[in-house]
């Protein structure tokens, strides 16, 4: 390289790129680890039968999510996984993440039955019936 600092200060700016590019990839890559690697963004509303979680899980098959609630909290957990088809293509670009998540919900107080989930626009919607009330079956 020249002693010219537009030359090294270019250099450097590359190299911090492709760096950043290695990390993303790394966060992001659908490996098979089992630890949790993200967090889907909750919404939670109550009405007076029931609570309602809606957790963004574009492309996650609703069968594979685990739900639990264990001391007022409801955990909601799972993997998002690149489909087989798709994992000898050539990577362009995810922003989805991928791999295991977990999202630990704390709930209204109050006692609840079993929770029921359906799936609508790429949310996965958990219904929790509040014990004793009309409507909650």
């Amino acid at each position: 390289m020249s002693g010219d600092p537009r030359n090294w200060m270019w250099a450097e700016a590359l190299q911090m790129l492709a760096r950043a590019e290695r990390l993303h990839r790394d966060v992001f890559s659908p490996s098979g680890h089992t630890a949790v690697s993200w967090e889907p963004p909750v919404d939670v509303l109550e009405t007076e039968d029931a609570v309602l979680v809606l957790a963004a899980l574009p492309g996650v098959d609703s069968k594979q999510v685990q739900l639990v609630i264990r001391d007022g909290v409801l955990l909601i957990a799972g993997a998002r996984v690149l489909p087989r088809e798709l994992r000898t293509a050539v990577i362009h670009r995810i922003e989805l993440p991928q791999g295991r998540f977990e999202r630990q919900v704390r709930l209204p107080a109050g006692t609840y039955e079993q929770p029921v989930s359906a799936v609508a626009d790429g949310c996965l919607i958990v219904k929790l019936p509040k014990v004793g009330r009309k409507g909650a079956a």
